[in-house]
């Protein structure tokens, strides 16, 4: 086969038509951008966390515990490293005693030069010098919190029993993300004046931190590999750049990966888009095909030409697509800027665009190739006669082949962003049935108009539902794009909503809404007085009791450790082992907070067994179930305590299922009555506040008067995660718009591309006496019903996937609020029309004189 005879006349061909070859292929323009910017994003954050990997620890290696160690420990922990800063970090209430505002926030004790890398952004700069010295009670507090309190540089924090002087306002942490600002904000001290504070107390949620900078050249991993071991088995995690580095590339990774998919999503839009186009185009096509044969080319020969043309025209747009990516990926990291930890530096990213570039290329070849295939059997006779179908509607079976290409093509490249077959399976299913649906949706609307059209209707009406079965109709192919735009739209927004819903119910009813905790015994009477005073229900009162375990089965962790030779924390991977019965060694590693009762509360289900009871001596515990799994324990095994100093051995006797969800006093381990009322201990106390300002004046009077005591309030939590889940939805709206641009191309290219058949088919209106303003009509109704119907559908297929998520995954009663869904179906209805009509201005300027002349 001669290559460049078909590039001739492939190009010469192309030659009245290259504008609308063109058009076919800028369907795909927006998919490639989509994808080019996010791979180029994600390629380019990559290197960022690599180039900053020291900023996000802010030192070389931290070690963490939450216990204290033996002295032992403790001063191997001051002989490591060059310089060393020393942190103490809890949870408390505080205040802004000009302002009268209170918040939970994270209290930080610091002692030392943190941050070793990486700049601390604070205002004024000269603040942190200040901080440093150490030699006044100064706070530096980050920006969220001050905002939210009404505060400013220059008023006092009270903490317990010490008022700070806030000196600076602290923008950004190293490491820190500023969404985390917003979740759990800060406020820094110097830590020699917690001890004044009055908040650390027995049984109060303490974490300690040194951060350790070594000489330049140093081999950290190497240096603590001998006492690694040590330290996980007094309870000390261990994190290094390294680690940091592997766990802020892999969360940011999965990010890019699944925003990546959605641009796919985008990009197939546009493909289906180049398939109709194509398939047009070949319609039109098939006198030259038929002369083509009749000078003795072959049908492949007559399918190259043409290939050729849709993918060098594929390959512009793609080219396109990829420049426009690499513009749009400046912009990304201030979409994303509030996720991330460090500074991106963007730049061109030759893997991402060369890769988009060739994706581009090839799934358009493959959706072109479907209508191209029937070009094979066009027939010399065609000169001769002008029935399409008549030689190209029978079987195919290469076209069996292309859709076996085509949904290989999916799976692999869902596959090569996951690099997990069953979530590549997932999600080519998922993205099967929504085409699947909204396909099935148009075609039974063609066969509805087609079996109950309205013969008595108006002629407008008549005409516009008789445009959405004629031939060459765009009822399927505009359906399926602006339908599955209005659906991603329209997900986004119910999955927000049932994120929230889900808090709501958790609060709604009677149930407790404000949580009191680290509450001491001899203070339990002064705080119910408080909430009483507030004329406030007590809903709950639950002791708490902090112990560690020692043994199960009579297997301490020591040993098991040594047989082992493991160090994994809970969360880790499970690797190989040679006993998988062993005891896991974070089990014995880990604090365990357990209460004593002897029933189950509403949050809870017994499972198995029986719930915790005394009998013939011992004692008989509940445990969580999934916790039960997890320690490789079952009902009747024992465990071993060690309460605060004091030894007590128990028997697994039954297991519970726990809500968690609830705002509750959940507990993994559960104890009887009778057992532990003697042990060090301290209460939680749940209640319901009816508004913000009962909450606010009980959170003043507990910081006045046990200013040891936190709360946990939910409207903050439902006014925070409000926040959060508004700011990421921002990040997937932002890459849905490439899916709804996507459709609306679609739909402006079919308009033009079809512009030609409707031209005659309103010369063959105006002969019989219609008017341009009832053509107008007939449009605007057909476009209008095509966007009604598209955007309905995809709304309703929403619905249906937000209800099985309430249904099966979220199991909380599922409310959809009707008025966003009403504006989004308003919204895409009249955009389609005002685009189907825009395209069509020509068809209702042109006289049908001039049209007949220029057929002639």
């Amino acid at each position: 086969m001669n290559l460049s005879w078909l590039f001739n006349m492939a190009w010469r061909d192309s030659r009245r038509s290259r504008q609308r070859l063109l058009l076919f292929m800028s369907a795909i323009v927006l998919g490639i951008a989509a994808l080019v910017a996010i791979n180029s994003f994600g390629d380019n954050l990559a290197r960022s966390i690599d180039e900053q990997a020291r900023e996000l620890l802010g030192a070389d290696l931290t070690l963490s515990w939450n216990r204290t160690p033996t002295k032992r420990t403790q001063q191997l922990l001051k002989t490591i490293g060059q310089n060393r800063a020393y942190e103490v970090s809890f949870p408390s209430l505080v205040s802004i005693p000009r302002t009268g505002g209170v918040r939970l926030a994270q209290v930080k004790g610091l002692e030392g030069g943190f941050p070793y890398y990486g700049e601390w952004e604070v205002e004024p700069r000269s603040a942190v010098a200040s901080f440093r010295r150490a030699d006044q009670r100064l706070a530096l507090v980050d920006d969220a919190l001050l905002v939210q309190l009404g505060a400013q540089v220059g008023d006092s924090v009270r903490l317990g029993n010490v008022s700070f002087l806030i000196a600076g306002r602290v923008e950004k942490t190293p490491g820190q993300a500023a969404i985390a600002a917003t979740v759990a904000p800060t406020v820094f001290v110097p830590n020699q004046y917690l001890s004044k504070t009055g908040l650390l107390q027995r049984g109060s949620r303490v974490n300690y931190k040194y951060y350790y900078q070594f000489a330049p050249g140093t081999d950290v991993a190497r240096t603590i590999r001998p006492i690694e071991r040590r330290l996980e088995r007094a309870g000390i995690n261990v994190d290094t750049v390294a680690d940091r580095k592997k766990q802020t590339g892999r969360a940011f990774g999965d990010l890019t990966k699944y925003l990546s998919l959605v641009a796919f999503v985008a990009l197939l839009l546009g493909c289906v888009g180049v398939a109709s186009a194509v398939q047009l185009y070949v319609k039109e096509k098939v006198a030259s095909v038929a002369i083509l044969r009749t000078l003795g080319a072959s049908g492949r020969q007559a399918m190259l030409i043409y290939l050729l043309q849709t993918a060098i025209m594929g390959l512009i747009g793609a080219t396109l697509g990829a420049v426009l990516g690499s513009v749009v990926q400046l912009a990304l990291p201030q979409v994303f800027g509030r996720f991330l930890p460090i500074a991106v530096q963007t730049t061109l990213s030759a893997p991402a665009v060369l890769s988009g570039i060739g994706t581009g290329v090839l799934i358009a070849v493959l959706f072109a190739l479907l209508p191209l295939l029937s070009i094979r059997k066009v027939s010399p006779l065609r000169t001769l006669r002008s029935a399409y179908e008549a030689d190209t509607a029978g079987r195919d079976p290469l076209r069996w082949l292309a859709y076996g290409l085509i949904l290989a093509f999916i799976v692999g490249f869902a596959y090569w962003q996951t690099r997990n077959l069953m979530l590549a399976g997932w999600f080519t299913a998922g993205l099967a049935l929504a085409f699947g649906v909204l396909t099935a949706v148009a075609l039974g609307l063609i066969w509805l108009v087609r079996r109950l059209f309205p013969a008595s209707w108006s002629y407008v009406w008549r005409q516009s539902l008789a445009n959405l079965y004629r031939p060459n109709n765009q009822t399927v192919i505009l359906v399926t794009a602006i339908g599955l735009g209005a659906f991603l739209i329209a997900t986004l927004y119910l999955t927000q909503g049932l994120l929230l819903s889900r808090v709501e119910l958790s609060g709604s009813g009677q149930q407790p809404n404000m949580v009191l905790f680290d509450i001491q015994n001899e203070q339990i009477a002064g705080v119910r007085k408080a909430v009483q005073t507030q004329k406030l229900p007590i809903l709950q009162e639950v002791p708490v009791v902090t112990m560690r375990l020692t043994g199960i089965n009579g297997r301490s962790s020591a040993a098991d450790t040594a047989r082992t030779g493991e160090s994994r924390t809970m969360d880790q991977p499970q690797t190989a082992r040679t006993d998988t019965t062993a005891p896991p060694p974070w089990a014995f590693t880990r604090e365990y907070r357990v209460t004593y009762r002897d029933s189950l509360i509403s949050s809870e289900k017994a499972a198995a067994g029986n719930g915790p009871y005394q009998a013939n001596g011992n004692v008989y515990i509940s445990v969580e179930k999934d916790f039960l799994s997890r320690l490789r324990a079952k009902i009747g095994d024992t465990l071993d305590f060690n309460v605060q100093g004091l030894p007590i051995q128990t028997i697994i006797g039954g297991t519970r299922e726990v809500d968690w969800n609830r705002v509750q006093t959940n507990f993994l381990v559960v104890f009887p009555a009778g057992v532990l009322e003697q042990a060090p201990q301290f209460r939680v106390l749940m209640t319901r506040v009816p508004d913000n300002q009962t909450s606010a004046r009980l959170q003043r009077v507990l910081v006045s008067q046990f200013p040891n005591v936190s709360a946990i309030d939910l409207g903050l939590i439902l006014k925070t995660l409000d926040e959060i889940l508004g700011q990421i939805s921002f990040v997937i709206r932002f890459m849905a718009l490439f899916s709804i641009l996507t459709g609306l191309l679609v739909l402006g290219s079919s308009v033009v591309l079809s512009k030609y058949q409707r031209l005659r088919e309103s010369v063959l209106l105006r002969t019989l006496g219609a008017s341009r303003a009832q053509i107008l009509q007939i449009t605007a109704l057909e476009y209008g019903l095509l966007g009604l119907l598209a955007a309905l559908s995809g709304i309703l297929l929403s619905v249906a996937s937000t209800w099985s998520l309430a249904r099966f995954v979220f199991e909380v009663p599922y409310r959809a609020n009707p008025v966003p869904l009403l504006v989004v179906m308003a919204v895409v209805t009249a955009l389609t029309v005002l685009i189907g009509v825009f395209n069509s201005r020509e068809v209702l300027s042109r006289s049908p004189l001039e049209v007949l002349r220029g057929e002639g």
